[in-house]
């Protein structure tokens, strides 16, 4: 088999709605094999994503309470939290927090912003709606896993009147996103239950830890997010993930197909069992889902770039650009392929065009790691620019 891939969808980020929630399915027990894994290393607790620590509570009761004073509930929150010169957050992907770890760090990405600012809004009895948005498909790649991230953001309304009982329709609501609107623009989302919005804390915790190799706490974290909505299949995904990484492979197949069961057309439990069924020597069966899965996506992601990387090694500059450039035709976000254009235009000397690639490198990277990379090799290239201007001697031109 050609061209196989591990993938999984994961940082597919929802909402949680502040009413009532219809009935979840009992998770699918049979799923679980807790005998084949050691205990988690750190207690594994869904509310913890949404609770108020000691310090935000210090700080709703100052800072916030003192904007709220002058600009109403909504607005003084939303001022105390994301004005320049209050808290100062930062965005950052590289992991994702809870609350209160997002509070502490003053960073994190779309769901440990959204959690937090959820968590400020409860203490202050505000309603909250966490929306799951729709944008074109952002696949990113770490230690051989492909991951799907996905997106919220979170709608808060105004605070009611204690006396008013029933409220019909829905109260004005206001829409707070943490990505630039170039991103987002045009944008659809749906409202989802707090029960998914854990789930989704919860499989990310487990894909972060499976991208380490600590495949027990990634389990457990798995398993809870399972426990805590059925219905979010990408846990049943990033679980059989683990169960062929354990060489499970019966279990991941088994786990797979029940995906593909609620979902025939689910690319990445297709494409996980297409790798599940190679491992077993089912090359026949597993041709027929990679066929499958070439008709639904005929250009799989990173193809233009896993060949740019190529040709890069192989001294062939001009083609490595013409490929990196097709792969940001159709994902223009993604730090890895403008750093790795950046590279094939210095290889073709054409050291502005590597410098204008590697700055959008960094402008759209999104964990601090990758900004301290990009930053140094941005300050490199500028610095050989500048030598290069001096050892340019001034044309002078005659009377």
């Amino acid at each position: 088999m050609k061209n196989l891939r591990v993938l999984f969808a994961v940082l597919a980020l929802a909402g949680l709605v502040g009413c009532a929630v219809q009935p979840v399915a009992p998770p699918y027990k049979h799923v679980f094999l807790d005998a084949a894994f050691k205990p988690p290393s750190v207690p594994i607790d869904a509310q913890a994503a949404l609770t108020l620590s000691p310090a935000m509570r210090q700080f709703a009761e100052t800072t916030m309470a003192s904007e709220i004073r002058g600009k109403g509930m909504r607005d003084g929150l939303l001022d105390a939290l994301y004005t320049k010169g209050r808290l100062q957050l930062d965005y950052d992907a590289e992991v994702t927090r809870t609350a209160a770890e997002a509070f502490d760090a003053r960073r994190g990405n779309c769901m440990s912003l959204v959690l937090m600012t959820a968590a400020f809004a409860r203490h202050l009895n505000l309603a909250v709606r966490f929306n799951s948005v729709y944008l074109e498909e952002n696949w990113s790649r770490s230690n051989g896993i492909f991951f799907v991230a996905g997106h919220v953001n979170i709608s808060l309304a105004q605070a009611l009147p204690s006396n008013r009982v029933t409220v019909f329709g829905e109260p004005e609501l206001l829409t707070i996103d943490f990505l630039p609107p170039e991103q987002i623009r045009r944008q659809r989302s749906r409202p989802v239950e707090e029960s998914t919005i854990l789930a989704m804390y919860l499989n990310n915790r487990a894909a972060e830890a499976l991208t380490v190799n600590r495949l027990d706490d990634a389990y457990w974290w798995a398993r809870e997010a399972i426990n805590t909505d059925s219905r979010w299949l990408s846990a049943y995904n990033t679980l059989a993930v683990l169960y062929r990484r354990k060489g499970l492979s019966d279990k991941a197949e088994s786990t797979l197909r029940l995906v593909l069961e609620r979902e025939p057309l689910n690319l990445q439990a297709m494409s996980n069992l297409v790798l599940v069924l190679s491992d077993t020597g089912r090359r026949e069966e597993a041709q027929v889902y990679a066929n499958q899965l070439a008709q639904i996506q005929p250009v799989p992601p990173y193809k233009f770039f896993d060949e740019g990387v190529a040709a890069m090694k192989a001294g062939e500059y001009s083609t490595a650009r013409q490929l990196f450039r097709k792969e940001l035709a159709r994902a223009a976000y993604v730090p890895e392929f403008h750093f790795w254009l950046g590279l094939a235009n210095y290889g073709l000397g054409d050291l502005s065009g590597a410098r204008g690639e590697i700055a959008k490198a960094l402008e759209n990277s999104a964990t601090t790691k990758d900004r301290e990379v990009y930053g140094a090799k941005l300050a490199w290239l500028n610095e050989v620019r500048d030598q290069q201007r001096q050892r340019t001697p001034l044309r002078q031109t005659g009377s």
